[in-house]
């Protein structure tokens, strides 16, 4: 990535560091509540699938239609 001024780059920091600071949250946050490993069944792995393939079209849907909007116009 050709990122031409230093705000940008400034930005690019403070967004991964906001990411960083929001896991290592989410990990403290898992390990004190004392829930333990997750168990889940093939069910489950099989719906969390499901909704990671449609959550992945539909926004690859969205970005299509704003991409084909924007060229034509509307």
């Amino acid at each position: 990535m050709a990122f031409r001024n230093a705000g940008t780059w400034g930005i690019v920091t403070v967004l991964l560091v906001l990411l960083a600071l929001a896991v290592a949250f989410s990990v403290i946050g898992w390990q004190t509540a004392g829930v333990g490993p997750a168990q889940v069944s093939n069910s489950g792995f099989i719906a969390m699938a499901l909704g990671v393939i449609a959550t992945l079209a539909l926004g690859i849907g969205l970005m299509a239609l704003m991409f084909h909007g924007n060229r034509r116009g509307h």
